[in-house]
């Protein structure tokens, strides 16, 4: 049953017909952006809902955005945000694993959007299709992770080939695919989708700010000595991230160099020259960290775009990364240190090479950089063109009945 405490809020309400009603409709149109890759310690694809909710409130407050997103049960968590009941994962870090499509489908359908966004092709992005079909109205696929790489990985090349089968279907099916890169474009071509955009991720400038910066805290707080070189990272604890080669590459290089880890150490046991920090959930805090070191470090080449890189980056921070996947289109001499590989001695390499050139210059170009390409304004100004174009040419059949 679908909780209808929505109701209180004045955001939805069931008829006894078991049709959604709107009572808060406005000139725009209705997104809804749904996915399972939402929790309370999640990274990258959070961060854009969060930042895109806050845009439309501010820039486009005629288009209505609800998500719907995993929670402990099916109901209005807050003005705007339904959770769908869902098991948590083992070891998922917080991550919640829906179990049926049609009740996600249906709670979509209730919602009655005129557009719906899927961050993900497991059952939300399933669902997503179904109500999409059901309603008459286009669903666009978001490509936030390369899900056939990553089952290689974790499970083994033999999971590699059906995984891309899967995926390939599963974004097919999609009226249009957003590609935060042209990397991923370049993947999804692969798996056959011809209607794939890119649309580059962004960044908050003013939250990622050099001023936000206490380098002289940060060190008092992890015990660090004063003439440290500081290298950080963030983000989760997961294989792909590559967390072990950028500790053995600071070991290979021993003193200054430090190393800061912002959630990916998580339960790890390193030596002095490795501080591990917890999870940060107040961006403040987070961006404060950041801007304190000398330089970030990515060691993932898979990457489907790298938003910790330009937020590093809008922090003052230059980048040493890989040369490939979404990081290395990010990257340039301008503003960081390409590295030839992930391993160990490559981002050893590539780190010296860094600390070699004009540091303070490399910052300021890094922070140039995210202020000319990477404004959230460029990345939702061209989405809200992309929904409005598929809204005209997809005209909206009537929506079916549905029981509550």
């Amino acid at each position: 049953m679908f909780d209808t405490s929505a109701e209180k809020n004045g955001i939805l309400r069931v008829s006894p017909e078991g049709g959604a009603i709107r009572t808060d409709v406005t000139p725009g149109f209705h997104l809804i952006d749904t996915t399972m890759m939402y929790a309370p310690r999640s990274g990258g694809v959070k961060r854009y809902l969060t930042a895109k909710r806050t845009w439309l409130e501010k820039r486009r407050p005629d288009i209505r955005h609800t998500l719907v997103v995993p929670g402990k049960a099916t109901r209005c968590e807050a003005p705007g945000v339904y959770t769908v009941s869902a098991t948590k994962l083992p070891f998922g870090d917080g991550y919640r694993m829906p179990a049926s499509p049609n009740k996600w489908a249906a709670i979509l359908n209730l919602l009655d959007p005129d557009i719906i966004e899927a961050g993900d092709v497991f059952v939300p992005g399933h669902a997503a299709q179904e109500a999409g079909q059901a309603l008459g109205v286009p669903v666009v696929g978001v490509c936030h992770t390369d899900a056939p790489t990553l089952a290689a990985l974790h499970l083994g090349e033999w999971a590699e080939q059906p995984t891309f089968n899967f995926w390939a279907q599963a974004y097919q099916r999609f009226d249009h695919v957003v590609a935060p890169s042209k990397h991923t474009a370049a993947r999804l071509a692969e798996a056959g989708v011809e209607r794939v955009s890119v649309h580059p991720l962004g960044v908050d400038l003013e939250l990622f700010h050099p001023s936000r910066g206490d380098r002289a805290a940060l060190l008092k707080r992890l015990d660090f000595p004063t003439n440290s070189r500081l290298l950080v990272f963030a983000g989760r604890p997961a294989r792909e991230k590559n967390i072990d080669a950028m500790v053995a590459a600071v070991e290979m290089l021993g003193d200054p160099y430090r190393l800061v880890l912002i959630g990916a150490g998580k339960d790890a046991r390193y030596t002095s020259r490795v501080a591990c920090i917890d999870f940060e959930r107040q961006p403040e805090k987070l961006a404060g960290v950041i801007a304190s070191c000398d330089a970030f470090l990515h060691a993932n080449e898979n990457e489907i775009f790298g938003l910790v890189v330009i937020e590093a980056m809008a922090a003052g921070l230059p980048v040493v990364g890989p040369n490939k996947g979404g990081v290395g289109e990010l990257l340039d001499e301008a503003v960081g240190q390409l590295a030839g590989g992930v391993d160990p001695a490559s981002l050893a390499q590539a780190v010296e090479a860094l600390f070699a050139r004009d540091l303070d210059a490399l910052k300021l170009a890094a922070r140039r950089r995210a202020e000319t390409r990477h404004s959230w304004d460029h990345t939702f100004e061209g989405l809200t063109r992309l929904y409005t174009q598929l809204l005209a040419r997809t005209p909206r059949r009537a929506p079916l009945k549905m029981s509550a």
